[in-house]
C-alpha cells in the first residue's frame, strides 16, 4: 500500500542551476522507477544554516512530496548518504490531517501566484492606452 511521504533536502550551496536541477530529477525518477509518484515539488532556495554543516553556512533547500512503499524509504535516504551534493535530509511519513494540510497549502500557494499573474496582466493593456 503506498503510503504519502515528504522529504526535504539541503544540497551544497556551490552547485550552479543546472547541476541543482540534475539532482532534484535523480530524486524524483528514482522516486518514479520504485513504484511511487510525486504528488508535488517546492523549490526553497538558497537559505542560510542555523549552524554549519560541513563548513558550510548556506543550503539549497528542496522539498518533495510523493507516495511510495514504506520499504523505498531505506533505498531512498541510502543514496541521500551516497551523494556528496546533499549535505542533510528528512523524511516523513505524512498522516491524514498532514496530507490534508499539504494539500489545503499547496491550493493556497496555487491561488496567491494567480492572484499575482492577474494584476500584471490587467496593468498591461492600461499601460498600453496611456502610451497611445
Amino acid at each position: 500500500m503506498l503510503k504519502q511521504y515528504e522529504t526535504v533536502f539541503i544540497a551544497t550551496p556551490v552547485l550552479s542551476d543546472q547541476q541543482m536541477k540534475e539532482a532534484v530529477a535523480k530524486y524524483t525518477k528514482l522516486i518514479a522507477d520504485n513504484g511511487g509518484e510525486v504528488v508535488y515539488e517546492e523549490n526553497w532556495g538558497l537559505k542560510q544554516l542555523a549552524y554549519p554543516i560541513q563548513h558550510k553556512t548556506s543550503g539549497f533547500y528542496y522539498l518533495i512530496q510523493f507516495q511510495a512503499e514504506p520499504a523505498f524509504i531505506e533505498t531512498l535516504e541510502t543514496q541521500y548518504f551516497r551523494d556528496e551534493r546533499i549535505i542533510r535530509f528528512l523524511t516523513v511519513a505524512l498522516d491524514k490531517h498532514a496530507v490534508a494540510y499539504a494539500a489545503k497549502r499547496r491550493e493556497n500557494r496555487a491561488a496567491k501566484a494567480a492572484a499575482k499573474v492577474e494584476p500584471a496582466a490587467e496593468a498591461a493593456p492600461a499601460a498600453e492606452v496611456e502610451n497611445a
